[in-house]
């Protein structure tokens, strides 16, 4: 029963053929089109080799014979038969051609779909090992689907040139089509049935792979060789990959072996079979029912179907296997985001008049029980400086991610002037927000496209660009180079240039100011930096960002107290929220942290 349903699920698996071929049509139809015509000319070429050696062995055998030794006819045959030799190798070499051409703009075009569909996607995906699992299996069909497309055609090709093959067959003899189908259907249905339980296993084992490429990269990656040196986490990293890829091999080897010591006894059965045919086609050719020229012909025709057969089974398998990994591909792209832009949304207001108004909102993260933030009621003015306090844990990079509707509320709405912020075009809303996380990435790119990255479609500004590194001090940073802006930061690529910590933060900062944003927000992107130099950065910031609204994020209270208000947050509700002088005056939480730091100080 088990053994039919799977069988079942490899047919069902072809299904996604005509999406995969639609896949390719439309990423090169002119290649598509020459391919399928090259295989189309390609299938024929079989039999009419076959058929010309019958008439080349007909004719020496008649010349043989004859009183005059006419040659014109065989010169002729040969000819011909050398033609289709030279013209049956320029086709192979046409669709080896417009396979490998064909093949890497489907790797390439799914790579991008990939990556376009997963910039869509929610953030809460990114944060599900499940999600994670399907990414990972669909991101390994990129190469292979190459391999797939070449095989459906050439089965497409081979199929033809069975059918052409049949053809002569039958006309000689009937039985030997039933021989052939004797002889590769065992071996068919081995190959089925050790392809599913290949594909089974190595779906079930996705995060263990996942795992093993983890501890690949850390093993050996820039980023975490000194971690790994300082605490000597070579042994254990090794040692766990180690256990874990045998584990994996075992797993594998074991259906492998099997695979094999069934094989061999399945391919003896269609040798058995195929040497059966042989012997009556030969006993044909010594009745004199047939000619030593078709003796030729039908031995040659049986046995290329043969492979044939023997090669379209096979094949098949390989096919329907592929076609089920196929299935995670599209599972991927039919995975679809819940914060998306409503029907008729609203382009975002320029300028903000009034500001950002937080109703009760509560938000916690799918998948988890704990609220990450309650009940927040406050309002956030135009041109209002805002800074957030709190423990870690406290909720203020979730009410950041709100903000920027990285995610959307679970209860209450976020306002912007009034109207509900899941109203406005998304792509609009966050064209307008400017924000740096404390995580934020050292693209390991020039020093001109990690600026421009803040806003990538003005990468060719270069007058923006180097505006918004003098606003961060970057200017400074970037002078020092020979090559300037061009300059590649980071060690991953030649003559790349490794920036510390503070440097690499200057960077980061500068991407907010390419933006023309009406919301500014630091998340503690200057955590590198010593106090007096994040004092002057946050200074500098609040002056270059006059009249526009921002949302500060730091633990050094001096840097907090340059914001207009201050909300406190704890286990993600509002402590306290005023000035820096009113949370004093009201001697709570604020002033206890304030005094605390205020004592480390001293």
């Amino acid at each position: 029963m088990a053994e039919s349903r799977k069988f079942r699920e490899q047919f069902t698996a072809l299904q996604n053929l005509p999406r995969f071929f639609r896949l390719i049509w439309q990423t090169s139809p002119g290649l598509t089109i020459a391919n399928i015509s090259l295989r189309l000319v390609k299938a024929g070429i079989p039999l009419i080799t076959l058929y010309l050696g019958k008439l080349i062995i007909d004719e020496i055998i008649r010349l043989i014979d004859a009183p005059t030794k006419d040659l014109n006819q065989l010169w002729w045959l040969l000819g011909a038969e050398l033609g289709i030799t030279i013209l049956s190798d320029i086709l192979n070499r046409a669709i080896g051609l417009t396979d490998t051409l064909l093949g890497d703009l489907v790797a390439n075009q799914t790579s991008v779909d990939i990556m376009a569909h997963a910039a869509t996607l929610d953030m809460y995906q990114f944060e599900n090992p499940e999600f994670y699992d399907k990414l990972e299996r669909a991101r390994r069909q990129t190469s292979s689907r190459t391999v797939l497309m070449s095989q459906v055609l050439s089965q497409f090709q081979d199929i033809i040139t069975v059918v052409i093959l049949s053809g002569g067959l039958i006309a000689f003899n009937p039985w030997l089509l039933l021989i052939l189908l004797i002889a590769v259907i065992p071996t068919f249905l081995g190959e089925s049935y050790f392809n599913q339980r290949s594909y089974s296993l190595t779906r079930s084992w996705t995060p263990e792979r996942r795992e093993l490429d983890y501890l690949r990269y850390i093993g050996a990656s820039d980023e975490t060789a000194k971690e790994v040196k300082i605490f000597n986490l070579s042994d254990f990293l090794t040692n766990r990959f180690r256990e874990l890829s045998h584990r994996y091999y075992l797993a594998n080897r074991k259906i492998a072996i099997q695979r094999s010591s069934w094989g061999v006894g399945l391919a003896a059965l269609g040798t058995m079979a195929y040497y059966g045919a042989y012997v009556l086609i030969a006993m044909q050719t010594i009745s004199g029912a047939i000619t030593v020229g078709s003796l030729t012909f039908l031995s040659g025709s049986f046995s290329r179907m043969h492979g044939l057969l023997e090669s379209i089974m096979s094949r098949f398998s390989r096919i329907t296997e592929s076609a089920l990994y196929l299935q995670d591909l599209f599972d991927f792209f039919e995975i679809k985001p819940s914060i998306v832009s409503r029907p008729n949304c609203r382009p975002f207001p320029t300028p903000i008049k009034e500001g950002f108004v937080f109703e009760n909102v509560s938000f916690r993260y799918p998948g988890t029980e704990r609220w990450a933030v309650r009940n927040l009621s406050f309002t956030l003015k135009a041109g209002e400086k805002l800074a957030l306090v709190g423990e870690n844990g406290a909720g203020k990079t979730t009410l950041v991610k709100l903000l920027a509707r990285l995610y959307d509320p679970t209860e209450g709405r976020i306002l912007v002037d009034g109207v509900d912020l899941r109203d406005y075009e998304l792509h609009d809303l966050r064209s307008h927000i400017g924000i740096i996380f404390q995580d934020y990435l050292r693209y390991q790119l020039s020093a001109g496209e990690n600026i421009a990255v803040g806003s990538i479609q003005h990468r060719e500004e270069e007058g923006r660009i180097s505006d918004a590194a003098r606003k961060s001090l970057a200017d400074l940073i970037i002078k020092q180079f020979p090559t300037g802006f061009d300059q590649v930061l980071g060690k991953r690529f030649q003559d790349g240039v490794e920036l510390s910590g503070g440097q690499w933060q200057k960077i980061a900062l500068a991407r907010a100011y390419m933006r023309e944003a009406q919301l500014f927000i630091l998340d503690e992107p200057t955590a590198a930096l010593d106090a007096r130099a994040e004092h002057e950065v946050f200074q500098r910031f609040a002056e270059l960002i006059s009249g526009r609204s921002a949302v500060l994020i730091s633990h050094r209270f001096s840097t907090v107290r340059m914001a207009d208000r201050i909300l406190v947050l704890e286990n993600g509700e509002i402590l306290e929220l005023g000035s820096h002088a009113e949370l004093l005056a009201q001697n709570g939480k604020y002033a206890e942290l304030f005094n605390l730091q205020a004592q480390g100080y001293q």
